[in-house]
């Protein structure tokens, strides 16, 4: 099985557990397009606007192919910390449309955590996907 693991930039300290704990069930593990450079958006802001929307663009575009590639997607939707508040299993908007691409292409999409209550409780309920609560021996 091949999964990209996809989240808020501010979990990435979560991932390298999770991979590990997949790679030991020999799961091919993926990683987010900015894992190795978790500063690349603040610098294409430096560069201005127009720069950062090229990077955007093209990062949506990347992580379309690659999901293209997955047999699943693994959502770490944990708890984040803003402006004093917890915003509870938090799912950004990047992660919203990485989640659509998987839904679109047929792809498995695991949440590790529940549905966040918001605006978007229903569309992600509409994409189907399988709650593990952070128990990874429910990925198969």
């Amino acid at each position: 099985m091949k999964i990209l693991i996809i989240c808020s930039k501010k979990f990435y300290s979560k991932i390298e557990e999770v991979k590990n704990a997949l790679e030991k069930k020999k799961i091919e593990v993926f990683l987010p397009n900015c894992y190795d450079d978790p500063t690349a958006e603040q610098k294409a802001w430096d560069l201005g606007p127009e720069e950062h929307q090229k990077f955007k663009a093209a990062m949506f575009k990347r992580s379309e192919d690659t999901i293209k590639e997955m047999d699943a997607v693994l959502v770490l939707n944990l708890d984040k910390k803003k402006d004093g508040k917890i915003l509870k299993n938090y799912i950004g908007g990047a992660t919203f449309l990485e989640m659509y691409d998987a839904f679109r292409l047929g792809k498995k999409i695991y949440l590790y955590n529940n549905i966040p209550e918001g605006m978007l409780y229903d569309e992600i309920e509409g994409f189907n996907p399988v709650i593990i609560n952070g128990n990874l021996d429910l990925i198969k």
